[in-house]
């Protein structure tokens, strides 16, 4: 019993340890065009957002370890950036709006309201990732460049 709880201790304390926020951050409503200049300016996007991220990671493994929970409101959305480049995910949907910074071979996640409509876009190396997602439980997607 003791090796259980300083294992979910241990394993508690690194996850909470990530410096991600959610909060508001500024908009940018159109991605600049020409080559080498997208690449640039995700990545300042993504300089200035680490600083104050603030990940939901308890929320997150909650809702993956309670799977199909119907009586939570919330479900989790989760990227896995496979690229050599980072990027700055946008998850957009009616009245929910959120910027999230995922590193290079890292993962980036958010709770987000169940059973509405969201768009997720973002640019990953120079490559524009646009989609719509009906969420209704928990989703996982990787992108690669």
């Amino acid at each position: 019993m003791k090796k259980a709880l300083l294992f979910y201790g241990i394993a508690f304390t690194i996850l909470n340890s990530c410096n991600v926020n959610y909060g508001s951050y500024p908009t940018r409503t159109t991605y600049p065009t020409g080559s080498g200049s997208s690449t640039a300016t995700t990545e300042r996007e993504y300089a200035e957002l680490i600083k104050t991220y603030k990940p939901e990671t308890a929320d997150v493994l909650n809702d993956l370890l309670n799977a199909d929970s119907p009586s939570n409101p919330k479900t989790s959305i989760s990227v896995e950036n496979q690229s050599r480049c980072n990027m700055v995910l946008t998850v957009s949907g009616n009245g929910f709006f959120k910027k999230i910074p995922i590193a290079s071979g890292k993962v980036g996640y958010t709770m987000v309201p169940k059973n509405q409509n969201y768009r997720l876009s973002g640019m990953l190396c120079n490559s524009s990732y646009q989609s719509t997602k009906f969420i209704s439980t928990s989703y996982a997607i990787k992108l690669t460049n």
